[in-house]
C-alpha cells in the first residue's frame, strides 16, 4: 500500500514514538490527522515541538481513546489509523490498574469498533515486549507466550486479544506490531535511558536507577517508526503480529557504562528501591527475533546502539529542561 496522499489517523500522536511517526508519516505524504489527547490548556505534546515545515501539514484533533462518540468522529474518512494511544508506565500500573485497563483494553475496543463501522483499509495496532515477560527462552519470537508481570503487561495483552478477535470475527485489516525496547529523542524520563542520561547530564555525581541486571533489546525510535511504516505498506502483515527489535540484548548495568563512556562523564550508581519492581513483576530478560521482520517487512534497523545513544545524549543535552531529575517520575 502506497501511503502518499493516504488519509491517515494516529492515535498517541502528541507522545514519544507517535512523534516521531507523525514526522515520518508527513515526509511520506500522507494526509496526517494527529490525535493528541484533549487537555484544558490545547497542549499538543510532542506535536508542539516538530518543525514548522512538519507542523503546518499536519491537522490536529483532540479528543480521548476512552469515549467512542469522539474517536469514531476522528476516524470517520480515513483510511489507515495507526493505534499508538496507550498508558504505557509500568511503576504507574501497580498504583492505577484500572486506568490502564479502561485506556489500553476499553480504549482500543472504541478504536476496533470504529474502524469495523468505518470500513478502515488498514490498522496498526501497538503492542509491546511486554506482553511476553521474562524470556523463557531466547531469542523471543512471536510464538513465545504471553505473561501479565504487570497490570500494564496485562492491559497490553488484552488490547492485542480485542484486535486479533476483530480480525478473526470480523475481517478488519489489522496488523500487530510489536515493539522492543524503543529509546531516543522525546522519550520521557520514566524510561531507563533517559533517566540515566538526564541525571548524568544535570550534573549529578551519583545517579538512581533499580536493578541492572536485567537485559533489554534497545531499537531506536527512528528504526522503529519505520517498522510501523512498513506494517502499513506491507499487505502480508494483515493478522501477523511482527517484532520490531535489534536481536540484541545488553544489561541494564552495561548500558549504564556504555552511557558514562559516550558521555564522557564520572558518576556512581546508587539503587533507589522505589524504581525496583516488585520480585515476580520485574522481566529480567528481553531479546528479540527480528526474523519475521525481516522477511515479511523487509525491515531491520540501520541505527547502532553507540549512534542511538550519541544522538539521545545530544537532543537530551539540548532540552535538559523538561526533565526533572530530582523527582522519580513513577
Amino acid at each position: 500500500m502506497q501511503l502518499q496522499n493516504k488519509k491517515v489517523l494516529i492515535t498517541g500522536a502528541d507522545g514519544f514514538i507517535g512523534s516521531h511517526l507523525t514526522e515520518r508519516l508527513v515526509e511520506k505524504g500522507a494526509d496526517v490527522t494527529a490525535l493528541a489527547q484533549y487537555n484544558s490548556f490545547n497542549n499538543w505534546g510532542w506535536i508542539e515541538t516538530l518543525n514548522d515545515d512538519i507542523k503546518k501539514e499536519i491537522k490536529v484533533y483532540t479528543g480521548d481513546i476512552r469515549d467512542y462518540d469522539n474517536i469514531s468522529k476522528a476516524i470517520k474518512g480515513k483510511h489507515i489509523v495507526f493505534h499508538l494511544a496507550a498508558l504505557i508506565a509500568i511503576p504507574y500500573s501497580y498504583q492505577s490498574p484500572a486506568a490502564y485497563v479502561k485506556t489500553n483494553i476499553e480504549g482500543t475496543l472504541n478504536v476496533m469498533e470504529a474502524c469495523k463501522n468505518f470500513n478502515i483499509e488498514k490498522v496498526v495496532h501497538t503492542s509491546t515486549s511486554e506482553v511476553y515477560g521474562t524470556a523463557q527462552y531466547v531469542p523471543i519470537n512471536e510464538e513465545h507466550p504471553l505473561q501479565g508481570q504487570s497490570p500494564y503487561s496485562a492491559s497490553k495483552i488484552g488490547a492485542d486479544k480485542i484486535v486479533e478477535s476483530y480480525h478473526k470475527s470480523f475481517g478488519l485489516p489489522v496488523a500487530t506490531i510489536r515493539p522492543f525496547n524503543t529509546y531516543g529523542p522525546r522519550q520521557s524520563a520514566r524510561a531507563v535511558i533517559p533517566t540515566i542520561i538526564s541525571q548524568i547530564l544535570s550534573g549529578k555525581q551519583v545517579i538512581k536507577l533499580g536493578s541492572l541486571t536485567p537485559t533489554r533489546d534497545f531499537n531506536y525510535v527512528k528504526d522503529t517508526a519505520e517498522g510501523f511504516i512498513r506494517m502499513a505498506e506491507v499487505e502480508q502483515s494483515i493478522g501477523e503480529v511482527i517484532n520490531i527489535g535489534t536481536n540484541h540484548e545488553i544489561s541494564i548495568g552495561d548500558l549504564v557504562k556504555k552511557i558514562i563512556l559516550l558521555s564522557g562523564k564520572e558518576v556512581s550508581i546508587e539503587c533507589d528501591e522505589l524504581r525496583v519492581r516488585p520480585d515476580k513483576s520485574e522481566v529480567n530478560r528481553l531479546w528479540c527475533d527480528n526474523t519475521k521482520a525481516k522477511q515479511i517487512l523487509e525491515w531491520q534497523p540501520q541505527y547502532t546502539l553507540d549512534e542511538g545513544l550519541c544522538e539521545t545524549i545530544e537532543w537530551i543535552s539540548n532540552n535538559l529542561h523538561y526533565f526533572k531529575t530530582d523527582i522519580y517520575n513513577v
